[in-house]
């Protein structure tokens, strides 16, 4: 599957190899379902965007130095790290019953931020805190570079660190969480209300041992004094009874559909979606279904029906540009692939699906212009792993090796594979002119990663004194 920022940009971006189109992108789906990926999709990534920004801003923290992180996890889970990373499970996405739940947990989550108990030690062991954050953020720095399999593993097996027990909150720190996220959702003209409505959706997880609850629920502890003190606070907000734009609404419901689509068997959607059922979220759903269950027509089909009732929605194209890509049928799908980012522009992972189409094609100028739409994307997301290996394939096709080898470095770079990262850029250098803006970045690339590398004790590349 292809595209599922917002940035896991403290690391910038989030691409996967080895993905083929865009709509959903799971970063190293053909691991095991027991092991955790991170999932890329422009139209959730904008949704969540869209529904978070205010209430960062409300925070007063910058939103472009907040990262948000899909999970694939069907467990509800929320939870933040150093570095203004916030993580969403998509089990939480999927569990949420309105927007305002949903933007409720959020604002939990940049409470924690702007409260700063992560930069001190009241997480509890640093050591382990340190260990688990290392564990995790080499699966992200995989991941983006492509390493979808390797990085998902790393990022699946980092609770062993001690991520759940290091990271687990005091419920008076859930507590002040919890008002500001009140405060966050009234500045913003929200109620909290959503948030006490999710609590209590799970009160019965306070009386599971640990070992039965939510991992949400093992690192925020609940308790029904602290659901109370909250509900005291959301109670004197003037937005308190006042409900979800209905614009809101439809666009959570439309991700619950698609994630479904993707993650569920098509058995279970065409269950929970019948074909008598013709609303947009179930012709989304059915949609993709139909996709994963090798029937391109119907897919085609359902896909078609919501582009003609809605044929300036961006993410539909996408999504029929990605169907037909991966069906085999590349140069069918650069029309709604072109399409789509005619209606949304700034897209990087739209530049990145049209580019990878016009590389399947024989002729020059298909592939001059791939290679421009991957650098116009990089311009937006620079440690895009994804993007520097399809810009290292256009430049092979056009016989450029030395701009070739410079992109791979640029992947295993922005990976953490300091050691082929160094040897690509060595490599490139070589038949590079000296002086030029590649030429210079790579051997920026060699000297980082050779000091990097001999600060792990890799006696070869270590300074002489």
């Amino acid at each position: 599957m292809p595209a599922l920022t917002s940035k896991l940009s403290g690391l910038t971006a989030k691409t996967a190899l080895g993905a083929a189109m865009a709509a959903i992108m799971l970063v190293g789906s053909a691991l095991p379902a027991s092991a955790q990926s991170l999932i890329r999709d422009t139209e959730i990534e904008d949704t969540l965007e869209d529904f978070t920004t205010p209430l960062l801003r409300a925070a007063g923290l910058n939103s472009d130095n907040v990262d948000i992180y899909i999970v694939n996890d069907n467990q509800l889970n929320a939870f933040v790290t150093r570095g203004q990373n916030i993580f969403l499970n998509t089990g939480l996405i999927q569990q949420a019953d309105t927007p305002l739940q949903l933007k409720g947990v959020i604002a939990h989550e940049a409470g924690h931020i702007a409260d700063g108990r992560l930069a001190r030690s009241s997480y509890g062991n640093r050591n382990a805190y340190g260990s688990m954050l290392l564990a995790a953020g080499l699966g992200i720095a995989a991941i983006l570079a492509g390493e979808g399999g390797a990085g998902a593993l790393i990022l699946g097996g980092a609770q062993q660190f001690g991520a759940v027990d290091v990271l687990a909150n005091t419920r008076v720190g859930e507590s002040v969480a919890d008002q500001y996220a009140a405060d966050y959702l009234e500045r913003t003209g929200q109620s909290g209300e959503g948030l006490i409505q999710f609590f209590e959706k799970f009160r019965y997880q306070e009386v599971f041992s640990q070992a039965r609850r939510y991992p949400y629920f093992r690192s925020h502890p609940l308790s029904s004094t602290r659901i109370d003190n909250l509900r005291e606070v959301v109670a004197e907000s003037p937005h308190y009874g006042k409900p979800d734009p209905e614009e809101d609404v439809k666009r959570l419901n439309m991700a619950k559909a698609k994630l479904q689509g993707f993650l569920d068997t098509p058995q279970r959607v065409f269950s929970q979606y019948p074909a008598s059922d013709k609303s947009d979220e179930a012709r989304y759903a059915r949609s993709v279904a139909h996709f994963k269950g090798a029937d391109l027509k119907s897919a085609i089909r359902e896909i078609d029906s919501l582009i003609s009732d809605y044929p300036n929605n961006p993410y539909f194209y996408e999504l029929k540009a990605q169907m037909l890509f991966e069906s085999g049928r590349g140069s069918d799908s650069i029309a709604p692939a072109e399409r789509a980012l005619t209606l949304k522009p700034d897209a990087p992972l739209f530049k990145q699906a049209l580019a990878q189409a016009l590389l399947e094609e024989a002729d020059h100028k298909s592939t001059e212009r791939a290679i421009d739409l991957l650098k116009s994307a990089l311009q937006k997301e620079p440690e895009n792993g994804g993007l520097w290996y399809y810009l290292s394939q256009g430049y092979g096709k056009q016989g450029k090796d030395a701009l070739a080898k410079y992109a791979v470095a640029e992947q295993a770079f922005n990976g953490g594979d300091m050691q082929r990262a160094m040897s690509f850029a060595e490599r490139a250098q070589k038949d590079m002119d000296y002086g030029s803006p590649q030429y210079r970045r790579a051997a920026d690339i060699v000297v980082i990663a050779r000091t990097r590398l001999a600060a792990k004790g890799k006696d070869r590349y270590r300074p002489k004194p």
